[in-house]
């Protein structure tokens, strides 16, 4: 699939969004596609989506200081408020009316609180292995994480050049992926390849922009207006999925009017590239009944 890469430009400071943009130009009958990754991420997940994706507009962009788009120039704007008009942002600069928004992990947040700040830009949503909002909380099950936020970052910060060395060693080795292959994915579904490119673009985010991120995304909640959502929606989730338990997935599904769920049997947080098949016959069929897109085959 042949990209262009692109800048946007953020409303709030000028900084530079990285985005790469394929297929044909978007319209009011067809909406652009709108990849949004999870923290830490530029864009491993969507490996196997992709190629569906190949004879619509798709847009796939990066956070701030992340992949190839640098950290803002204002060191605070990274909230999910922040992603959400960047997001617009993109939107503007690719020409786009509407989108189709596919988030995935964090991307779920910054999907619905596009929704929420830009609806009349949204025309459908696809929430794939993510929570509308306070992700620390239920990270693993129980709020460890929350608790222990405070001090890591206060750890981090005392020693930044420490701690950004070892961050770049020890993120993209084996050792990294055979303790996720042991605590959250689905050993006999993924490859190391398939996860590589995701501890490479780890290794090169600066551990205090990444904390700050995790923190503002965890003071973020979309909750309160899940009922407002009036746009398909459509709602993936792994049953054995650690980082976000899918009955969170459950409730927000069941919040959104008229929203649709596929619940990936043995699917993890990484199920895009576990099941890659049955998400893509869903998407397909969620696009044609619910937005009248027919993906070419």
């Amino acid at each position: 699939m042949e990209t262009r890469p692109r800048f946007a430009v953020a409303p709030a400071d000028g900084s530079p969004i990285f985005y790469e943009l394929s297929g044909p130009a978007p319209s009011a009958e067809l909406p652009l596609f709108v990849l949004s990754n999870g923290i830490g991420c530029d864009g491993f997940i969507w490996r196997h989506l992709r190629p569906a994706l190949a004879g619509v507009p798709v847009a796939h962009w990066h956070y701030p200081g992340h992949g190839r788009t640098p950290a803002p120039r204002d060191p605070q704007r990274l909230g999910i408020a922040d992603f959400a008009d960047d997001l617009c942002a993109v939107l503007d600069d690719a020409g786009a009316p509407k989108a189709v928004l596919l988030g995935h992990s964090l991307g779920v947040q910054v999907s619905l609180e596009t929704f929420r700040r830009h609806k009349a830009r949204v025309s459908g949503l696809v929430l794939l292995c993510g929570a509308p909002g306070h992700p620390l909380k239920t990270f693993g099950g129980h709020d460890l994480l929350e608790r222990a936020l405070p001090s890591v970052r206060r750890t981090i910060d005392a020693a930044p050049g420490f701690v950004a060395r070892a961050w770049r060693r020890l993120v993209p080795t084996r050792l990294s992926f055979d303790l996720a292959r042991l605590t959250e994915l689905n050993a006999d579904l993924v490859e190391r390849d398939e996860l590589q490119p995701y501890l490479e673009g780890m290794a090169r985010i600066d551990p205090q922009l990444f904390l700050t991120t995790l923190h503002y995304a965890n003071c973020h909640n979309a909750e309160p207006f899940l009922p407002t959502v009036d746009v398909p929606t459509l709602v993936i989730a792994g049953d054995r999925d650690g980082f976000t338990p899918p009955d969170l997935s459950t409730k927000m599904s069941d919040a959104i009017p008229d929203s649709e769920m596929l619940m990936v049997e043995g699917g993890s947080h990484t199920a895009p590239i576990e099941r890659p098949h049955l998400i893509e016959r869903t998407l397909r069929d969620f696009l044609h009944r619910r937005l009248n897109i027919t993906l070419p085959d």
